[in-house]
């Protein structure tokens, strides 16, 4: 049977939300599944590059309610996954206005079912303007008519995740950290990859009117329990200090400070996790087969995720064509710091690789090889492999292969090769360089990244980063004037036979 026949008879499925963090990951999970995705965003040029063929992007408003209508047309399930909270105006307002427009619109189109993901929060308290944002728009929704089946989630634990990312900033920013008393608050985080298979078994399952689901993963714990588990998994040594006197706008300007992300929603995410968030019905766990797992385990595939996307990331995919990260002190990918540059060279991707390819050793780094050997010396002081080990081979590498106190993690012959560090550090470091042909020659790209283990970690990459502006401009210009010399008198050409190899 055809598959594209098969995937035309399931119904459409319309995302909200598909440039936001959860609508990310739940969209390439309805791709895996073969789901016909239809995704409306205000810029759909934003994100047409980043999905399958298969799915459909089409630009809509949900503050704008005639632009929704075409969006929903022949719709039969909707993620609704969109909020305000990073609107400078009154977010709740918003969410109940854009709340208000798709519900009236989506009784007019005729769908069967909203999946809606809001906040867990105790409605007999008084709740943050947020969490009761939350509950009022699930409350909207179900007036439309429509079927809604609502989660109710705590925090999210995932690398990119708002959440995480500020416990992330916090433990690897502050070794003594003066904490307010949200700290202390009960949450019950769920994994990210937990709450997508939570939305993905509500399309294909039967429910009797409007489900409420609180979910949660295994553990009820306190921010500073995450924090704590966060700081033991990196190998770090935090002191957290309690104090009673941070109010609210204290906190959340304390939060702006150190992480200056968060500055627009410091308040708003300070009120949110001032008030618990914990599972009281366990329907989920009935209704569905989904055992999510604990904080630890949650944490430690949030870091091991982000390494396998950050091993299979193509800079050339992520930064601008123009070339340099224009930021002083890099680009941020996770706690990842990177420093990006390319350059142009009149010589097809063989020839433009070919110095890429002998780096290190004899060959030398094309700039600076005094600097590169008094760093050497001193890693060779504090312990490390210096830079006696060379290279195996003057002119070809393989994975494994040692390169001065670089090792080859990945190489792609003619297009990329990948080292990491394997000297003394405060983190963790690679070397990339990626080579992309086109008509007038080839496009070289240099990436600096560097994982930075809490303060020191940071420390070290900021001080020296001058140096390494130096250095790292310097070695792709002698990269650039080494391509030029071996077309016109190149050493070794690489045969189809050691291509293969390769």
């Amino acid at each position: 049977m055809n598959t594209n026949n098969v995937a035309e008879q399931r119904p459409r499925i319309l995302l909200t939300g598909a440039t936001g963090y959860v609508g990310g990951r739940l969209l390439k999970a309805l791709e895996a599944g073969g789901h016909r995705t239809r995704c409306v965003v205000r810029r759909p040029e934003f994100l047409r590059a980043r999905v399958a063929d298969t799915t459909e992007v089409v630009q809509g408003d949900v503050l704008d309610p005639t632009s929704l209508t075409s969006a929903l047309d022949g719709v039969h399930t909707v993620y609704y996954l969109v909020h305000s909270m990073g609107s400078t105006g009154a977010f709740e307002e918003e969410d109940r206005r854009a709340a208000r427009n798709f519900a009236t619109a989506a009784r007019a189109a005729g769908v069967e079912r909203l999946i809606y993901l809001g906040g867990l929060g105790d409605r007999e308290e008084e709740l943050s303007t947020h969490l009761r944002s939350r509950h009022e728009v699930g409350d909207i929704l179900r007036e439309s008519g429509v079927q809604v089946v609502e989660f109710r989630a705590s925090i999210v634990i995932g690398s990119g995740s708002l959440s995480f990312e500020m416990i992330r900033a916090l433990v690897e920013r502050l070794p003594v950290m003066v904490t307010p008393r949200w700290v202390s608050t009960l949450a019950q985080p769920v994994g990210i990859e937990d709450l997508v298979d939570y939305l993905m078994a509500a399309l294909d399952r039967s429910f009797d009117g409007n489900p409420i689901f609180e979910i949660g993963g295994a553990d009820c714990v306190s921010y500073g329990d995450v924090m704590r588990e966060y700081t033991r998994q990196r190998g770090l040594k935090r002191l957290m200090i309690r104090v009673p006197v941070l109010t609210p706008r204290l906190s959340s300007l304390w939060l702006g400070l150190v992480t200056p992300l968060y500055a627009r929603v410091g308040r708003k995410i300070v009120d949110s996790v001032s008030h618990a968030t914990v599972v009281k019905d366990p329907a989920a766990l009935q209704a569905f087969s989904i055992r999510p797992v604990g904080v630890c385990k949650a944490i430690q595939r949030a870091l091991h995720n982000e390494d396998q996307e950050f091993a299979q990331t193509r800079w050339s995919d992520a930064l601008s064509a123009g070339g340099e990260v224009q930021s002083w002190g890099g680009a941020r990918f996770g706690s990842r710091l990177v420093d990006s540059r390319s350059v142009h060279v009149p010589v097809p991707p063989p020839l433009a690789f070919t110095p890429i390819r002998r780096i290190g050793g004899t060959t030398g780094w094309y700039y600076g090889d005094w600097l590169w050997r008094l760093r050497g010396f001193i890693d060779l002081l504090l312990g490390g492999v210096g830079v006696r080990r060379g290279r195996r081979d003057p002119e070809w590498l393989r994975v494994g292969d040692t390169v001065d106190w670089w090792r080859v993690e990945a190489i792609e012959p003619n297009q990329r090769l990948r080292l990491i560090a394997e000297m003394r550090l405060s983190g963790r470091a690679w070397l990339e360089f990626e080579v992309t042909g086109d008509v007038e020659g080839s496009l070289i790209r240099q990436t600096a990244i560097f994982d930075p283990v809490g303060l020191s970690g940071l420390a070290y990459w900021y001080l020296i980063y001058p140096l390494h502006q130096l250095i790292f401009a310097g070695m792709l210009r002698g990269i650039a004037m080494a391509c030029r010399q071996a077309n016109e008198s190149p050493r070794i050409r690489p045969t189809q036979e050691q291509m293969t190899v390769l």
